[in-house]
């Protein structure tokens, strides 16, 4: 077994290298990111990331990265070829986001609000990020064997203008307003990975690490990041090696943290089985062609190892594998990315790179993906369905909206035990214009809302209308338990009122959509011109 990575790079060629830089420094941003938002939204202390968090990570990465490396091995030995690039793999960064905003946030804030200590309520908000890495990736495994059957139920619009919602959101505007905060460093890198990726200019460097060097170096020479000797020391405190265990009981005790979140695990557990089946598409078409089960099945592998051991965070097949053929990269490029991000997140490494490079200077990368998402929903789907796109990108707006409104809110004194949120806020927020009670709603199951309004809307216009009557029917059920609008206050915060009829005035709105189109579909049809 110990032999097992020496024979994978028994593949080596030049391009690996380049391959391994540009996979190897996507990684990297996704872990820094990690870092920073579980230490400064959730409040997490380095114990829990270094000792759990990101030994699990690094392990889930390993085995990943390997299992893709050896099935392009066994491809080029299949078809007698030398030129078989392995699947790029790592952290889903959409599943990141979120899961620490829309599932891990939320379960703090409320474990808070009934009076929990802070330590309880981190305990509480990592076992509910566990359990929806875990449904996650049992979602993945059980896709691999469903997938096609997903593809004709759910139109191509409908799955990426909502995972596009999320990007727009939480990846675009949420790092396009840090850019502009910070305009030097965030707009250098954003031109330099703008015209590497979009322009096609080669740069010396690969674009993403120079993109990172350029932001890194402005961030030093403008002051914006000074050493700070607490930090640093803190950081070397946590390099040695954390080897993972298995969080059996974590699993256990959080598991009533699964059905209340399955509004958004289960969408998004989608999304990574369509997603990646889309990327084996794009390889296909680059001339590697790997069988859809088992490429899958790692996927979903990868991510149950992370949860088992103790991550929040899947993993996916990433996007971009032509990309990775055209630089020469086959599978060796895999197994380096493997051991390298697994001996740093084992070795508690990343925390002095995160003290050296800030999170400014590698978000330009993060902005790039979000970008491309929401672009391919446009660029994916018939010209035709671009309403529907637009459509399903409205609920996941209104979510990021909700957030950053309730963030603001707390900031300025409101979701305390002398100050909770209540029903007199959304009346004084009515009064200026700002309808909350509207976007508390859409922020509830806002994964599946955008995909039955984006699947009903491409339904109507193919003039499918007892489908589009299907799609509004369903939503009104779902309504009705609460399992999407339903929400109530808590002291600072909004959540799911799961139950029978919380639902009621959005299930009723629902059923008058679905008379609409039961009517609409014995009127009479206009043709196309």
């Amino acid at each position: 077994m110990a032999g097992f990575p020496l024979r994978l790079f028994g593949s080596w060629r030049p391009g690996d290298l380049d391959g391994f830089l540009a996979l190897g420094l996507d990684n990297l941003i996704q872990i820094l990111l990690i870092l920073g938002l579980c230490r400064t939204v959730l409040g997490y202390p380095d114990s829990l990331l270094f000792a759990v968090i990101l030994p699990a990570t690094g392990i889930s990465l390993l085995v990943g990265n390997l299992a893709y490396a050896n099935q392009a091995l066994q491809l080029a030995r299949r078809e007698q070829r030398d030129d078989c690039t392995a699947l790029p793999y790592g952290i889903n960064t959409i599943s990141l986001l979120a899961y620490v905003f829309l599932v891990m946030l939320p379960v703090k804030l409320a474990a808070l609000g009934s009076g929990l200590s802070e330590t309880e309520a981190i305990t509480r908000s990592w076992q509910a990020g566990v359990m929806a890495c875990l449904g996650s990736g049992l979602i993945e495994v059980a896709g691999a064997f469903t997938v096609t059957r997903l593809q004709r139920w759910l139109p191509r619009a409908a799955l990426l203008s909502t995972l596009a919602g999320i990007a727009l959101g939480f990846l675009v505007l949420a790092f396009f307003l840090r850019t502009y905060s910070f305009p030097l460093i965030g707009l250098s890198s954003l031109a330099v990975i703008l015209v590497g990726y979009f322009g096609r200019v080669r740069w010396p460097l690969p674009t993403g690490l120079s993109a990172v060097l350029i932001g890194a170096m402005l961030a030093w020479a403008s002051g914006r990041i000074q050493l700070d000797h607490e930090a640093v020391r803190t950081a070397f405190a946590a390099v040695g090696l954390h080897l993972p265990t298995l969080q059996l009981s974590t699993l256990w005790q959080g598991r009533g943290e699964l059905i209340p979140w399955l509004g958004i695990i289960l969408p998004m557990g989608l999304f990574n089985v369509i997603g990646s089946l889309q990327n084996l598409e794009s390889a296909a078409a680059a001339g590697d062609r790997y069988p859809a089960r088992p490429a899958l099945l790692i996927d979903g592998i990868g991510t149950l190892v992370a949860a088992v051991l103790g991550s929040c965070f899947p993993t996916t097949i990433y996007i971009g594998h032509p990309a990775w053929k055209a630089l020469g990269a086959r599978s060796g490029y895999s197994v380096l990315n493997g051991l390298v991000m697994a001996s740093g997140c084992l070795l508690g490494l990343f925390g002095l790179m995160a003290e050296v490079i800030p999170i400014e200077a590698g978000m330009a990368i993060v902005l790039y993906v979000g970008l491309a998402v929401s672009a391919q929903a446009f660029q994916a789907t018939p010209l035709r369905h671009a309403p529907a796109v637009v459509l399903g990108l409205l609920p996941g707006l209104a979510g990021w909206g909700a957030h950053l409104l309730k963030a603001g809110l707390r900031a300025g004194g409101a979701g305390t035990a002398e100050q909770p949120f209540g029903p007199d806020l959304v009346k004084t927020l009515a009064g200026a214009d700002v309808w909350a009670d509207g976007l508390f709603a859409l922020e509830q199951g806002q994964i599946i809302t955008a995909m039955l309004l984006a699947a009903m809307l491409v339904n109507v216009i193919e003039q499918r209308f007892l489908a589009a009557a299907a799609m509004s029917a369903l939503a009104s059920l779902l309504a009705w338990f609460g399992v999407i609008h339903a929400w109530t206050f808590s002291v600072s915060d909004t959540t799911l009122n799961l139950g029978w009829g919380t639902g009621q005035p959005w299930a009723i709105g629902y059923g008058a959509v679905t008379l609409v189109m039961l009517i609409a579909h014995w009127l009479p049809k206009q043709t196309e011109a």
